[in-house]
């Protein structure tokens, strides 16, 4: 462990971090247009999350999921990339652990690497289906006490874990209107 020895006047004390936490994007991206990402770029800085993780998710686990077609992960991740260059927001971050994979990523596998990866507290951002598939999920009450969930819209006919554990998430009008 290396030592760095750090000369500051005395009396001195570091500025307090105003900024702090993880805001997760956890989506397919394959309908997500680019004013969708603006707004969730927009969000984390209102919000003030340190970063905005953008984390695409595999054919496979998408099959497994929910079954509906999705183009190639790289040709969803080149869009991200794309995007990411060209608006030039600071702390956004795509996670590419599975393109790294190349197969199916279960959702525990998953927050347990972003967990160990980013900085605490944890938001999930998702669309109100996927936190319905996410709440039907076995783990859901395990994973649910360790980040919070930040809905894009309300859900229609929320899961019943998703309701039982109502004071867990927002949606974004919600989060904003506090703000």
């Amino acid at each position: 462990m290396s030592r760095n020895n750090i000369s500051v006047p005395f009396g001195y004390e570091p500025p307090v971090e105003t900024r702090k936490g993880t805001l997760i994007y956890y989506d397919t991206f394959e309908h997500v247009s680019e004013q969708e990402l603006d707004l969730a770029a927009d969000v984390s800085m209102k919000l003030n999350f340190v970063k905005l993780v953008l984390y695409p998710l595999h054919e496979e686990t998408v099959r497994r999921m929910s079954k509906e077609p999705v183009a190639s992960y790289h040709k969803r991740e080149k869009q991200l990339i794309d995007w990411k260059n060209s608006s030039g927001r600071q702390g956004v971050v795509l996670e590419t652990l599975e393109g790294k994979r190349k197969k199916y990523t279960p959702l525990e596998a998953a927050l347990r690497h972003l967990i160990e990866k980013y900085a605490a507290p944890f938001f999930l951002y998702v669309t109100p289906e996927t936190a319905n598939q996410i709440a039907s999920y076995s783990s859901f009450e395990e994973w649910i006490v360790k980040l919070r969930l930040l809905l894009t819209a309300a859900p229609a006919h929320p899961h019943p874990r998703l309701e039982k554990y109502r004071h867990r998430w927002k949606t974004l009008e919600e989060a904003l209107t506090e703000q």
